[in-house]
């Protein structure tokens, strides 16, 4: 009889069935691994990882209670993995449809979770049937076929170690769907400040490798990355507690209230240790709440002296799942098991003894100490740490990869041809079989198993079926039990692939079922931006306002923002204003007041001109030169107009003109005193005898210096309108919450020409007035000139620094305000005492008053 192997390593998450060609299978009486057997002729071997050794109790800062000292200790929970092989070959034999007139059968072998025991077992299934010899084929009866990853990367790994020498294809779980779905579910509630705890393995530190760039780059910090030692003798475990009991300190004591855990199947029994585990007292009297984050390899699975331990540390816990469904009559197959009815099983009486804490009398001598297994307990009545009476996801999946291997393997003799299927034994020896072909057909496989569940696999050779998130729920009674609250779907789009049920999740009392917060700091409310505190990660940070001109209308920005050009930040900095347009307007108190100035100061100014115009053949209005000083009332009369000019909405034509127009005005009027002030000076030096003066003075001269001045301003403002002139612009920045409508001046040099001429001429007539003072009053207007340059210049010298410092509206006003003034201070210091005498006080407004006056002066 030929006999056909797969090998069965205790499957990880989503690993499927590989093929192989082995030289022999090996069941060897003296190997002291256990062994389940059954013979037929279609065998399925493996290797499982039942049991191992643990040590005492020692160094506990608070003992847990029952800690008894074993050697071997047997995973009870993973016997299901077994009884799930077991029904899955129990059904494929009952099945007439699937490999006819060939009966399955299996071996397994027990690594002890060491790679140790894993190569051992390896060795033997290359070796002969008949005794332990590696690497030697004895016959052509036993071929291995097929080999079932194992449930602990390592496992496998080791395993792939040995196998690799035959050329046999090995392959390894893709674990990076689980990786993901962890940074989903942080990124999810927001959690940026997690732990992370492995095993010190290989596939712990690969772990380690993969997620923390991974994390990063998402923007997750870690508070601390912890590897727990693993013992490997007795004497170490003080050293092995002591150092544990440093993490446990650590992990209690951060502020982190995440914790991802990374480890093998058996490695929720040493998280058991966790609460009993500190070197400080008030850690261990007052522990801290935790949110787990499991991978889908980690099972809540105790020991047998750990059978009254709390279980609180794992209550809320979450963690990544290999989905599960019931595949009908598994439930009523396991409440058949029992030692007296399981025939050729080596695992069941070690299994039976540690899940109900009880001995078998054949199995000790003398005085039996404590309960004695009766064979008929149920295993219903096990809590879920020692056994389940559903199929698990670990068990699921080795069910699936039987089918999956039978289907294969089906598929494979179908090929031949109806007529040599199972006819000639030739057809199956390995020389005509091309059994790593099998390999090949394993990665087309699709099948509907018994639950219903359609089975097949992707272009890696895994099982599509992603990862179940659940909820680990601890009563008050120490019952477990758990609840799937989201899912990891690969075969939907990116922002689909992760989905969680809020509202089905239970936390940690610790949390009083809010929402775990875990960050290294608060929250940057809006309005603030983030600073990396020095030395720490890039999560611990301190919040700052923002900036003057920016905003942040969000929580934890890296940086404020700058509003759009239209918008400002409020007060908060949290948001952003629309601006207020702003011009000097006639519908604002500032731009009426200022009008109302303008106009009163031109109709003040008329009536002067009226006053001297009526009364211009007096001697008061001869003595002054009639026509300068009609000019330099119109000319101060246009200055007062020409304010008008500078209020209201900027345009292109009131741009154009308002600058030029008030220099050319300006200058006219300035021009105006100058030559009054000459005329005056040279009136008084003609009076002196044989003086050529005389024939300089007149209309002529006058006329002269205010044509000359007003031209060469005029010449400016032409050269300034050519080259750049001034336009309506609009000013988005020199104030924050405003958008300025303005006059650009176009070259900001040539406006400084026509002021700096303006007051070139206004120097040089204060200059002639003040060292004309002293001449005769009745003829002398050099005082009054004298008086009003000096409130000239007074006013334009302080508007270039107040002009300079503000911006918008108010820059306008204050040019308006420094063109009223100087122009009012022109008129009511030359102007005020000519129109006393004219209008309060005419009597004195005769010739003959004048020259007594002047004799007097004399």
């Amino acid at each position: 009889m030929v006999i056909l192997q797969v090998v069965l390593l205790a499957l990880l998450p989503h690993m499927t069935c590989q093929a192989h060609i082995i030289k022999c299978h090996v069941r060897d009486p003296h190997s002291p691994m256990h062994k389940y057997h059954t013979s037929g002729n279609l065998i399925i071997g493996g290797i499982a990882s039942q049991s191992f050794i643990v040590s005492n109790a020692l160094g506990f800062t608070k003992e847990p209670p029952q800690a008894l000292v074993e050697e071997l200790v047997v995973v009870t929970k993973n016997y299901q993995h077994v009884l799930a092989l077991a029904f899955a070959v129990k059904e494929i034999n009952e099945n007439p449809q699937l490999l006819p007139n060939v009966t399955l059968a299996f071996q397994i072998y027990d690594s002890y979770f060491i790679a140790k025991g894993t190569y051992h077992a390896t060795m033997l299934l290359t070796s002969t049937s008949e005794r332990f010899v590696p690497n030697y084929k004895c016959d052509f009866k036993n071929n291995l076929i097929a080999v079932i990853g194992g449930l602990d990367p390592l496992t496998s790994l080791h395993a792939a170690t040995m196998l690799d020498i035959y050329k046999i294809p090995q392959m390894v779980p893709q674990e990076a769907l689980q990786y993901k779905g962890i940074l989903f579910l942080l990124l999810h509630f927001r959690w940026t400040w997690i732990g992370l705890l492995t095993m010190d393995l290989e596939n712990g530190e690969r772990f380690v490798q993969m997620v923390v760039p991974m994390f990063s780059s998402s923007g997750i910090c870690f508070a601390f990355i912890e590897r727990v030692p693993k013992i490997t003798l007795i004497s170490e475990a003080k050293d092995l507690l002591q150092q544990c009991a440093k993490i446990h300190d650590k992990v209690m004591g951060s502020t982190a209230n995440i914790l991802v855990a990374y480890g093998e199947s058996y490695s929720m029994v040493f998280v058991r240790w966790f609460p009993y585990l500190s070197e400080q007292e008030y850690m261990a009297i007052n522990p801290k709440g935790l949110v787990w984050i499991m991978t889908a390899q980690m099972e809540l699975t105790s020991l047998v002296y750990q059978r009254t331990w709390d279980t609180q540390i794992i209550h809320g816990a979450l963690s990544f799942a290999i989905p599960s469904n019931k595949p009908p009559g598994f439930h009523q197959f396991l409440e058949h098991i029992n030692p007296s009815t399981t025939k050729g099983d080596y695992f069941i009486r070690d299994f039976w003894q540690q899940a109900f804490a009880c001995v078998f009398p054949s199995t000790v001598a003398g005085e039996v100490d404590g309960d004695v297994c009766t064979g008929e307990e149920k295993l219903a009545v096990l809590p879920e740490p020692f056994f389940e009476m559903s199929m698990t996801g670990h068990s699921y999946s080795i069910y699936n990869a039987v089918y999956a291997v039978a289907h294969a393997v089906h598929s494979m003799f179908s090929s031949r041809g109806r007529h040599q299927r199972m006819v000639d034994q030739s057809v199956l020896s390995p020389q005509n079989q091309q059994f790593w072909q099998l390999h090949h057909i394993l990665r087309g496989i699709s099948f509907n198993n018994s639950a219903g569940d359609k089975i097949s696999f992707n272009v890696k050779g895994e099982i599509d079926s992603g990862y179940d998130v659940i909820n680990w729920i601890v009563s008050s009674n120490q019952s477990f039990h758990k609840v799937k609250v989201g899912r990891m779907d690969p075969q939907h789009p990116s922002e689909q692939m992760f989905t969680i049920n809020e509202d089905a999740l239970t936390w940690h009392s610790w949390f009083n079922q809010t929402r775990p917060l875990s960050v290294c700091s608060e929250s940057c409310r809006p309005g603030s931006s983030k600073k990396v505190k020095e030395g720490k990660p890039f999560c611990c940070y301190d919040c700052i306002p923002c900036p003057e001109g920016k905003f942040s209308d969000q929580k934890d920005v890296n940086d404020c923002y700058i509003c759009l050009d239209q918008t400002y930040p409020n007060k908060k900095r949290d948001f952003c204003i629309l601006k207020d347009v702003s011009f000097l307007s006639y519908e604002e108190p500032l731009g009426i007041s200022l009008a109302f100035f303008a106009l009163s100061f031109s109709v003040v100014t008329a009536l002067v001109l009226g006053a001297f115009l009526k009364h211009h053949d007096t001697p008061i209005v001869i003595a002054n030169n009639r026509g300068l000083t009609y000019t330099l009332l119109i000319s101060l009369l246009l200055c007062f107009l020409c304010a008008l000019l500078f209020i209201d909405r900027p345009k292109k034509v009131t741009c154009l003109l308002r600058q030029t127009v008030f220099a050319i005005i300006f200058s006219v009027a300035v021009s105006c005193v100058l030559a009054k002030t000459m005329t005056v000076v040279l009136a008084f030096m003609a009076t002196k005898p044989g003086s050529k003066i005389r024939k300089w003075l007149g209309k002529r001269l006058s006329s002269s210096i205010v044509l000359c001045c007003s031209l060469i301003q005029a010449g400016i403002c032409a050269t300034w309108l050519t080259t750049s002139p001034p336009f309506p612009d609009t000013d988005m920045h020199s104030v924050t919450e405003e958008i300025l409508l303005e006059c650009n001046e176009g070259s900001v040099t040539m406006l400084y020409i026509a002021l700096g001429y303006l007051g070139f001429l206004a120097i040089i007539s204060f200059t002639v007035a003040f060292f004309a003072r002293r001449l005769p009053d009745s003829f002398n207007e050099a005082k009054f000139i004298t008086f009003s340059m000096l409130v000239f210049c007074s006013v334009w010298l302080s508007f270039v620094p107040t002009y300079l410092s503000t911006k918008g509206k108010y820059m306008v006003a204050v040019e308006i305000f420094s063109m009223l003034a100087s122009s009012g201070g022109l008129l009511g210091c030359i102007f005020s005492p000519k129109c006393y005498i004219i209008l309060l006080r005419p009597e004195l407004n005769n010739r003959e008053q004048l020259m007594r006056k002047n004799e007097r002066t004399k």
